[in-house]
């Protein structure tokens, strides 16, 4: 599972870089994976408002960070947290540049109907900071939070403010941060670790694993956390699965696929399932295994995808209902 932190700050070791350390340190102490981007130092160029996005689901501009590496951690993501100072009553410019290109994934999500696999359960969480008092200081960044997490298909969980804050300094006089911080994280993240973690197993770049994964994190996201072997992503999708994914508004774009690169005994699961009789299932009394016996397309024509599809998601209603 994958935490992404978006720093915000122009500021080097500022507050907004202090708070969001913090913040990803606790989730870190759960076995999660962290990631945080120092976006002001990013090459994010800004939205043209041409208008591309909303015709053809991609931006025009793709030869940035934001294309090459923002866009597929958003999609990776099962937690989303930005952090940015108020800057005349909004984030600043740099991370509002990142938010302006996430038009995309408006667009993909309200011209095209289309859902991520995830936005049944990513989460955003917004850490903001200012220096002055004022009763409204929050009110234009938490705007900006909610519509953000909305395009990126991830629900707003809430946010922590912090009024009278300048420099990072600042913080190391409230003596109740740590505990605030712990006891918010626990609360964000309890849900998505209580989910069962479920493993699928299959041959290299199988097109089999491909859909069961991005099924079952749409269909049961919410009772299933889906464990990827692997840690040298491919390059994309087959053009088949993201087709028939597309045709029950499933949205692929993004996505990279996970190579089977690492042994599978490194992965913690509580069900693994392999795709086929023929692919080994490793022997532990503690896992759940079934073995799905898919046939593997050897034509990956659409109606071979959508009946591969359509037999997933029926495994995946009956794994649900054995599993309550």
């Amino acid at each position: 599972m994958l935490v992404l932190g978006l720093q915000g700050s122009p500021k080097k070791n500022g507050s907004s870089d202090y708070l969001l350390k913090h913040f990803l340190a606790e989730i870190e102490k759960m076995g999660v994976e962290i990631k945080m981007l120092d976006v002001t130092r990013m090459n994010v160029k800004p939205c043209l408002g041409c208008g591309y996005c909303e015709k053809k689901g991609f931006c025009v501009i793709d030869n940035d960070d934001m294309a090459k590496t923002i866009y597929p951690l958003l999609r990776k993501a099962q937690v989303v947290i930005a952090s940015s100072p108020v800057f005349f009553y909004s984030v600043t410019a740099q991370l509002k540049a990142l938010i302006d290109r996430t038009q995309a994934l408006w667009s993909r999500k309200y011209r095209f109907h289309l859902s991520d696999p995830l936005s049944t359960t990513r989460k955003g969480f917004f850490l903001s900071m200012g220096g002055s008092q004022g009763k409204k200081l929050f009110d234009g960044v938490h705007l900006v939070a909610t519509y953000f997490f909305d395009a990126i298909d991830a629900g707003f969980n809430g946010s922590l403010t912090f009024p009278g804050i300048e420099t990072s300094a600042d913080f190391q006089n409230k003596p109740q941060l740590n505990t605030q911080i712990s006891e918010t994280t626990q609360t964000l993240m309890s849900s998505l670790l209580e989910r069962k973690r479920i493993l699928f197993l299959g041959k290299k770049n199988d097109i089999r694993t491909q859909m069961a994964a991005a099924l079952t994190q749409y269909q049961a996201g919410n009772r299933f956390h889906v464990v990827t072997t692997g840690n040298e992503p491919g390059r994309e999708f087959h053009s088949g699965v993201s087709e028939a994914m597309q045709a029950v508004g499933i949205d692929m774009a993004f996505h990279l696929p996970q190579s089977r690169a690492r042994a599978t005994h490194e992965y913690r699961a509580d069900i693994i399932i392999s795709m086929s009789a023929d692919i080994e299932i490793p022997a532990n009394p503690h896992v759940t295994t079934r073995v799905w016996d898919l046939p593997e397309p050897r034509h990956t024509s659409f109606e071979s995808m959508v009946q591969l599809r359509e037999q997933i998601r029926g495994n995946i209603k009956k794994l649900e209902a054995i599993s309550k």
